[in-house]
């Protein structure tokens, strides 16, 4: 395997949107031009682009990789199994109103790759129009003997058990749980496992994730370009059978290669896969009363056509210390026309008592009425409001512009919370 990083040699470049670049081999990025008559070392050039060609430039993202072979260079693809990993449209479904809940997904008891433990929760929007998201947990016992590359969306993954390693044609990347990494799409991977692994995916359709922009915030705080990871230049040379599988139109497509696809000696733009850890993302809270929106927690963007509304957004909701004064600490009950598909990491939510563990999933449509449990809204209404530092927890939330639909599969599971309901039942009248 020439040139194949190992995981100890994992090795990442700085900051988030930079143009990067990076050489597996002396040597092998032309100078002065981008696609000279011949590439150095008799390698091929190819350009991935994430955006159209005549996106401005401040947001236009695109890569020039140099490689072993062509991507051109396959048989024709076929249709494979999709298994329980869906797209948006779901037809199929009507879009609950209903507050829902699931239990953490049973990690597999036989050999499950990756790709065979997507199973899709929700989705919004419509993927060939590339607008909305797909919500997924995913489970997984086995390293993928595969390549996949997604020509739906953009893959943002969150682990919550076991660390992922992703082998990708760009580079190495690990992610632990408490860390999150980004796959644009059409770039290809491969995910390798130690033992069982579970955790949350947002498949997002629209514009690629970016920082959010600060307003009055000024320059600094929440999460900072620096410390957003890209890979250094890692390839395989490889002449062995891969399967090649392509997820386009919300259907599974495979081919074969007679070699790895991961086979990119060098590249250089600022189009490429990264990681971040979320004990970096810098926290800003009130210090004076009552709660600024939850939107202050935003880490990554994905922005619609409507100025200040997000075609879907990633939030978290970290340790952080507390003090507001005259204040009901925990999340208030409300209702919003954004959509909330939720996950949590580890520890304990803020706004739920119990039922919530980590690996579970919650999801509060467009409107629908929710908050604090009965035993956290008690608890919270007469806590002494000294300090206080949250330190075990880690929930995120996947907010989305859209409704989302929810698949036939996701609701016949038996971790679906039938009870759901019942944590706001005894909330009587007050006044």
């Amino acid at each position: 395997m020439d040139g194949a990083r190992s995981r100890t040699q994992t090795a990442y470049q700085s900051g988030f949107g930079n143009h990067f670049a990076t050489e597996a081999r002396p040597g092998a990025l032309p100078v002065g031009q981008n696609s000279p008559q011949k590439a150095p070392q008799g390698l091929y050039t190819e350009q991935l682009s994430g955006t159209a060609f005549t996106a401005p430039r401040a947001s236009n993202l695109r890569s020039w990789l140099y490689r072993l072979r062509p991507t051109a260079t396959h048989p024709p693809y076929q249709r494979t199994g999709d298994g329980d990993w869906r797209t948006a449209p779901l037809l199929d479904a009507d879009p609950p109103f209903n507050r829902l809940r699931w239990n953490p997904p049973e990690l597999p008891t036989t050999p499950t790759d990756l790709i065979a433990g997507i199973k899709t929760v929700a989705a919004t929007g419509d993927a060939l129009t590339q607008s909305g998201c797909a919500a997924h947990v995913y489970v997984a016992n086995q390293s993928m003997r595969r390549v996949l590359f997604n020509a739906d969306g953009e893959m943002l993954f969150v682990p919550q058990l076991g660390n992922l390693h992703l082998a990708t044609e760009m580079g190495h990347i690990d992610v632990a749980p408490g860390e999150i990494a980004v796959v644009p799409r059409g770039v290809r991977f491969r995910v390798d496992v130690e033992g069982p692994v579970r955790g949350y995916i947002c498949e997002n359709y629209g514009a690629a994730l970016r920082l959010p922009d600060l307003g009055p915030i000024g320059a600094n705080g929440l999460a900072n370009p620096r410390d957003f990871l890209a890979p250094t230049a890692a390839f395989e040379d490889v002449s062995q059978g891969t399967t090649l599988i392509a997820k386009f139109a919300g259907h599974l497509h495979q081919t074969e290669l007679d070699h790895s696809p991961l086979d990119v000696v060098a590249w250089h733009g600022n189009y490429t896969p990264y990681k971040y850890d979320l004990a970096l993302f810098n926290a800003v809270n009130t210090v004076t009363f009552d709660h600024p929106d939850p939107s202050i927690f935003t880490v990554l963007t994905s922005p619609s056509e409507v100025q200040g509304t997000a075609n879907v957004d990633f939030v978290i909701f970290p340790p952080r210390w507390m003090v507001a004064e005259h204040t009901f600490r925990p999340p208030w009950y409300h209702r919003n026309v954004m959509s909330e598909f939720m996950g949590l990491v580890t520890g304990v939510y803020d706004a739920k008592a119990d039922g919530f563990a980590p690996g579970a999933v919650s999801l509060h449509n467009c409107m629908t009425s929710h908050g604090p449990d009965r035993a956290t809204f008690e608890k919270a209404s007469s806590a002494e409001l000294l300090p206080h530092r949250l330190a075990d927890t880690l929930a995120f939330m996947f907010e989305a512009r859209h409704v989302f639909r929810v698949t036939q599969a996701a609701l016949s599971s038996p971790s679906l919370q039938h009870d759901y309901d019942a944590c706001w039942e005894g909330l009587t009248k007050l006044g």
